[in-house]
């Protein structure tokens, strides 16, 4: 029996508003398109994973072939926590995530790769606010608060200027990347999703924190548009001791 041409597979108010889940082909013979709306607007949507899956494969390498320990920011879809997870290296992987929805869909199985992260036993999905840990003393989980991390990779907002909240603006000063820095292991890497263009005043903040920073261009196809769509990878690097 075929699948329907649309589906919405949940449906629920939230503190921030309300979420549904839905399910939908473009075409009869294309694949499953996934999306998170957030009362009228857009979170997320599977026909767009180029810049969630290029945070990880741009970040990661660099740190070599060593066991590695990473954050991520912001679970979504799923898709750079399973391109971390793709990596043999990755000894562990937290991901925090602050809409528990987002959570539940991943641990139903209910979006495509759940079943993939969930079942992954280097994995471990967190509900929390990643700005507050980040900001926070400490490392990202409570019990173990000298722990250091090699990379911290974010997804959440839409860049470092287009908030999904005002209180997240403090991480993106340099007051809150000197807390995120503190987290990191001698040599790690911070590494930051963004859908704008790349942004020299915050590129200045990051080179005045950290010992290497950067900005990387991942254009990918836009079937809505006759030009490619681009996302804007942030690159820091933690000086080694």
């Amino acid at each position: 029996m075929s699948k329907a041409m649309f589906e919405e597979l949940d449906y629920r108010p939230s503190p921030i508003g309300t979420l549904s889940l839905r399910r939908r082909r473009r075409s009869a013979d294309s694949e499953d398109v996934y999306e998170i709306k957030l009362d009228d607007g857009y979170l997320m949507s599977s026909l767009f994973t180029a810049g969630e899956i290029a945070l990880a494969d741009l970040a990661l390498p660099g740190l070599g072939r060593r066991r590695i320990d990473v954050v991520v920011g912001g679970l979504g879809l799923g898709y750079t926590a399973k391109a971390a997870l793709d990596r043999a290296n990755v000894r562990s992987l937290i991901v925090v995530e602050a809409i528990p929805e987002v959570v539940e869909w991943h641990r139903r199985h209910l979006l495509p790769l759940g079943e993939a992260i969930v079942g992954d036993g280097r994995c471990r999905l967190v509900y929390g606010n990643f700005f507050g840990m980040a900001a926070a003393s400490g490392s990202f989980e409570p019990d173990q608060p000298g722990r250091r991390y090699d990379a911290v990779l974010v997804d959440i907002d839409h860049s470092p200027r287009r908030l999904l909240h005002r209180d997240h603006a403090g991480f993106y000063e340099v007051e809150g990347l000197l807390a995120l820095s503190d987290k990191l292991a001698d040599d790690g890497v911070f590494a930051l999703w963004s859908t704008d263009p790349p942004d020299d005043e915050f590129l200045g903040r990051l080179k005045s924190v950290f010992a290497t920073a950067k900005a990387e261009v991942v254009a990918f196809d836009n079937p809505y548009r006759s030009h490619p769509a681009r996302n804007t990878i942030y690159l820091a690097e933690k000086a080694r001791k």
